[in-house]
């Protein structure tokens, strides 16, 4: 599924009757339905009010006149938010190691193996690491997107130490040549004092297993929390030196906008957007074509 796609809903909706008016006149009413567009779609006011306020004077001065201005506007405005690094850090070290960190619903363990079969795809040797082992669901669910998309796995028991798991499967990827390991973390609630002790761990204990590692801590979360996805990334921030995001279950809303409250609040790249539940549908981040499907132009 594409960026396009997945934000099919947003696209039907406000911004789709707003922007299809073509050449007409802006009016006083039509920056007001635009703002209250943005705010449903789920940006934060910190990005909406400024914005309106630069288009309402621009439009009382006379220099904002017609609808495809205010769309290059507001397009310009939202792709600079989304600027920045999405490249998945650590190339060219062996392995490269990646965390996949997040609260449990958010999407995370089937994020890990949707990027383990994007690199497979790519041409590299992932390896997938189920080092959330205070779920024995967990650990099985990984177990089995990884025989569904054909990557091998390193997977611990059930309560056992989650960064003795990450370590082997370092040590195990360096032995066997796999270029990436992608390791699934616990994701009780970010409020819980002790998962985050263990995070931290698993931080520190990867590092004796390959210096410098781990290259990226992405952290999954889910398009539809609004504020709460937002509370839950600072906490997980803190612990553990969030690298890059990863927005999920935007197929499922039309509120995209949260992603841009997520990236303008944390100040951190969002590098991939989870839109649909097949393997395949976990996409790197395109800002422009992402504010154009959000924006419903072309």
């Amino acid at each position: 599924m594409s960026i396009e796609q997945g934000l099919a809903k947003t696209r039907g909706g406000f911004f789709a009757r707003l922007f299809g008016r073509g050449e007409q006149p802006i009016t006083a009413e039509w920056l007001d339905s635009l703002e209250e567009a943005l705010l449903r779609s789920d940006l934060s006011v910190s990005l909406v009010d400024p914005l309106m306020a630069q288009l309402r004077d621009l439009f009382t001065t006379g220099e904002l006149k017609s609808i495809p201005k205010a769309v290059t506007a507001l397009r310009e405005t939202l792709v600079a938010v989304l600027a920045g690094d999405l490249r998945l850090r650590g190339e060219g070290q062996k392995p490269r190691v990646v965390l996949v960190v997040g609260v449990n619903g958010s999407g995370k363990t089937t994020t890990a193996a949707k990027l383990a079969k994007r690199l497979k795809d790519s041409g590299e040797r992932p390896l997938l690491a189920a080092a959330d082992t205070f779920r024995a669901a967990a650990i099985e669910q990984l177990e089995l997107w990884a025989e569904r998309v054909g990557v091998p796995i390193i997977s611990g028991k059930p309560d056992g130490d989650p960064a003795a798991v990450v370590f082997d499967a370092v040590s195990a990827a360096s032995a066997r040549g796999n270029t990436t390991v992608i390791a699934d973390t616990a994701g009780r609630l970010h409020t819980k004092g002790h998962l985050m002790d263990e995070l931290g761990k698993i931080v520190r204990v990867t590092g004796r297993a390959r210096e410098g590692a781990p290259d990226e801590v992405l952290l999954v979360l889910d398009g539809t929390a609004g504020q709460n996805a937002i509370q839950q990334a600072r906490q997980f921030t803190a612990t553990a030196a969030v690298t890059g995001l990863v927005v999920t279950k935007l197929d499922g809303t039309a509120k995209g906008g949260a992603v841009f409250a997520i990236a303008q609040e944390l100040k951190l790249p969002v590098k991939l957007l989870g839109v649909g539940e097949r393997p395949e549908d976990l996409v790197p981040m395109d800002p422009t074509a992402f504010v154009n499907a959000l924006l419903a132009v072309n």
